[in-house]
C-alpha cells in the first residue's frame, strides 16, 4: 500500500480529545499524528457542566483551545473579585512590557501568626506546553468555590499561569506540531528567543530575573514546573522527574524527599484517578526506544537543576505530547492537587531537608560526566507503543510510524560516570569592573564582601587553552576550552569582590564561577574580552624571544618538540608554532585567555 506523505502539523492534534475535527488545509492529510489510545478515568469528574458560571475557557471549548493572556487574566480577576481566598499581583514585566502575574490562594497566616509555607507552581515557561495553565485555573476554581479550600489549611499556593507571556501570545497552529492539542500553541522562546528553561544560571531574560527574585522572596517548600514532553510514543500520559532523577542530585536531603515521598505518593493518586504515570523517560535514542532512558546530573540552567543548587525541592512535569489535551490537563490537575496535599503533610520534613542541604558544605563538585558503560538499572516492563517503518520520499530514509498498539519491553537505565570533579576553593575573587558577574551574584542572593583596600594574596590563576566558540544559544555565544591552573601571588585592588564558598549558596557560586563547570558564566560566554588577541611585536622580534625561551626552559622545549613531532600540520605552520610559544613567554598579556576571576586555595 502506498504511504501518503506525512507533514508535521498541529491542526488535527486535538480531534480525538474533543470530537471536533478541524477542516484540513488544502493538500494536507486529515490526520498526521499517531492513533490515540482510548482513555477514561475518574479525573473526568473534575470537568464542570457547560452551563457552570465558573467553567474555564479550556473546558468551555471542550479542551480544543487554550485562552490567550488577556482572557486568562480576565477570568482570574473575576475569580479574585468573587473569592477572599484568591489574590493577584504582578511580580515583574516581560521583554515586551507585559505584566508577569501570580495568583495566591491562601487562608492567611498560620495559627502561630507566621506566613504559611508556599507551593510555587509555574506554567508556560515553554509557552506551547501550556497544560499547567488550564489545570491551574480549574484547581483554583475548585479551591475558591468547590470545597477544596482545605488544601490551604497548612500551605499557600502561588500559581504563575503563564511564565513566558511574550512567547505565549505568538500562538500558531504550527508551533509544537507534535503536541496533540490545544489547537493553537505559543512559542518556545521569549521575545528575544531565549529559552527561559536554559536561563536560570545566566539570568539574561527579564522573566528569569523576576522568577529568581520571586523564588528568593517565597523560598517555597515545593517548586513545580509544568511542561509537555517530546520523544517517542508510549502508554504513559503524566510523567515527572527531578534533578538527575534524584540519583545525581547535588543536594541529597531534598532529592531523597522527592524520590522517597513525592514520587510514590503522587503516582498512587494519579493511578487511582485513571492516569498512567511514571518518572519521565528521557530517551537515549527516539528511533530505538528500547535502547534506554537517560539519567544524568543537571546544571542550574534548568528549573530542576537550579532548585537542586539552591536547596528547593523542584519537580519537572513532562506530560506526554501525544495524549489528548483534555487527558493531559486533567492529569496535571490531579498531580497539582496531590502535591499540595503532600506538601502540607510533609511541611516539617521538607523544611528539615532544605535546612540540611543548605548547611552542607561540599568540598568537590562534579563538572563533567559521560554515559556509564553498564546500565545503572532496568525498567522491567516499560509500557511502550509498537512502531513500523517506511521509506520517506522526503528524507529518503526509513522513518517511524507509530501504530497505537501497546507493547511492553525491558528498558535499560543509562546512568553517568564522572569524568572531571573539581575541588572547590575557599573563595573566588572577582574584579570590581566585572559588573555583569557581580550583578548575577547579587540577583541569585550569593553572599560576597568588597575589599576596602588592596590585598596581596597567593591565588590560583586559570588560563584557557584550545578555546572554541560554540554556536549561538539563547542570546549568548558559549565557549569550550581546556584549562591550566597556575599558582600566583597577586595584589588585588580595593573594590575587589570576595565570594566565600562557605555559605548556603556556595555550590551555586561554584556552578557559576568555577571555569570547568558546564553552566559557568565563562562557559556561557560572559567574558568575550579575554578572547581578543593581544597586540604583538613583529616576527623578527618575537622569533628570537621564542628561541631564547626554548633554550632556557627544558619543560617547554620538550613539550614543543613533542607537538612538532606529533602534528605535521603544526610543524609546517610557522605562525602556529610562534603563537604556541608566544603564549608561554613571560610578561604575557594580562587579558588574553586569562580567566579574570581568581580562586583562593
Amino acid at each position: 500500500m502506498r504511504h501518503r506523505p506525512i507533514l508535521a502539523a498541529a491542526l488535527f492534534a486535538c480531534a480525538a480529545a474533543s470530537g471536533q475535527t478541524p477542516a484540513p488545509l488544502p493538500g494536507l492529510p486529515a490526520a498526521i499524528l499517531p492513533p490515540v489510545l482510548p482513555w477514561s478515568g475518574a479525573s473526568e469528574r473534575l470537568i464542570v457542566a457547560r452551563d457552570d458560571p465558573w467553567i474555564t475557557p479550556a473546558e468551555r471549548s471542550g479542551f480544543v483551545t487554550t485562552p490567550r493572556q488577556a482572557e486568562t487574566r480576565a477570568w482570574l480577576e473575576r475569580l479574585d473579585a468573587a473569592s477572599p481566598l484568591i489574590s493577584i499581583e504582578t511580580f515583574g514585566r516581560t521583554g515586551e512590557g507585559r505584566d508577569l502575574l501570580l495568583v495566591r490562594a491562601s487562608k492567611g497566616a498560620g495559627k502561630d501568626g507566621r506566613p504559611k509555607p508556599v507551593v510555587l507552581v509555574q506554567a508556560g515557561i515553554h509557552a506551547g506546553e501550556i497544560d499547567g495553565k488550564d489545570a491551574g485555573l480549574m484547581l483554583l476554581r475548585d479551591i475558591a468555590s468547590r470545597g477544596k479550600d482545605a488544601l490551604l489549611d497548612r500551605v499557600d499556593l502561588v500559581f504563575v499561569p503563564i511564565y513566558n507571556i511574550d512567547g505565549h501570545e505568538r500562538m500558531s497552529r504550527w508551533n509544537f506540531p507534535a503536541l496533540r492539542g490545544p489547537l493553537e500553541k505559543g512559542y518556545v522562546g521569549n521575545a528575544r528567543n531565549i529559552n527561559l528553561n536554559r536561563d536560570y544560571a545566566k539570568a539574561d531574560a527579564p522573566e528569569t530575573r523576576a522568577m529568581i527574585a520571586l523564588l528568593r522572596r517565597l523560598d517555597p517548600i515545593l517548586y513545580i514546573d509544568c511542561h509537555v514532553s517530546d520523544g517517542f510514543d508510549m502508554q504513559y500520559d503524566i510523567t515527572f522527574t527531578y534533578a538527575g532523577w534524584g540519583r545525581y542530585a547535588y543536594h541529597r536531603a531534598t532529592a531523597d524527599w522527592l524520590t522517597e515521598r513525592f514520587g510514590p505518593k503522587v503516582m498512587q493518586v494519579l493511578d487511582r484517578a485513571g492516569h498512567i504515570p511514571t518518572i519521565y523517560p528521557s530517551p537515549v535514542d527516539t528511533r530505538r526506544p528500547a535502547s534506554g532512558v537517560r539519567q544524568a546530573p543537571e546544571g542550574p540552567r534548568y528549573s530542576t537543576g537550579y532548585g537542586d543548587f539552591i536547596g528547593v525541592p523542584t519537580v519537572l512535569v513532562e506530560n506526554h505530547m501525544l495524549k489528548p489535551y483534555r487527558q493531559r490537563v486533567l492529569g496535571t490537575y490531579v498531580l497539582l492537587e496531590a502535591a499540595l496535599a503532600l506538601a502540607a503533610r510533609d511541611g516539617d520534613r521538607i523544611a528539615a531537608a532544605k535546612a540540611s542541604d543548605r548547611s552542607s558544605r561540599p568540598a568537590t563538585m562534579l563538572a563533567r560526566w559521560r554515559p556509564a558503560a553498564q546500565p545503572v538499572g532496568w525498567v522491567e516492563r516499560f509500557r511502550g507503543i509498537a512502531f513500523d517503518t517506511y521509506r520517506s520520499p522526503a528524507t529518503g530514509r526509513m522513518e517511524q510510524r507509530w501504530t497505537g498498539r501497546p507493547v511492553t519491553f525491558r528498558m535499560p537505565i543509562i546512568g553517568q560516570e564522572p569524568v572531571q570533579t573539581v575541588t572547590l576553593p575557599r573563595a573566588w575573587w572577582v574584579p570590581g569592573e566585572q559588573a555583569e558577574v557581580i550583578d548575577r551574584l547579587r540577583l541569585h542572593g550569593i553572599r560576597f564582601e568588597t575589599t576596602a583596600g588592596p590585598r596581596r594574596l597567593p591565588l590560583d590563576r586559570v588560563r584557557l587553552r584550545d578555546v572554541v566558540v560554540q554556536p549561538a544559544q539563547d542570546g549568548r555565544l558559549p565557549i569550550k576550552a581546556s584549562f591550566v591552573h597556575e599558582p600566583v601571588v597577586e595584589t588585588l585592588p580595593a573594590g575587589t569582590i570576595r565570594v566565600p564558598a562557605d555559605q548556603p549558596l556556595g555550590l551555586l557560586a561554584a556552578a557559576l564561577l568555577e571555569p570547568e563547570a558546564p553552566d559557568s558564566l565563562l562557559a556561557w560566554g560572559f567574558f568575550p574580552e579575554i578572547l581578543w588577541a593581544p597586540s604583538r611585536a613583529e616576527d623578527f622580534v618575537e622569533a628570537p624571544l621564542a628561541e631564547a625561551l626554548l633554550e632556557r626552559d627544558a619543560t617547554i622545549r620538550a613539550a614543543f618538540a613533542a607537538k612538532v613531532a606529533a602534528e605535521p600540520a603544526f610543524a609546517a605552520d610557522g605562525a602556529r608554532r610562534l603563537a604556541w610559544l608566544r603564549e608561554r613567554l613571560p610578561g604575557r598579556d594580562r587579558f588574553h585567555h586569562v580567566y579574570p576571576i581568581w580562586r583562593e586555595p
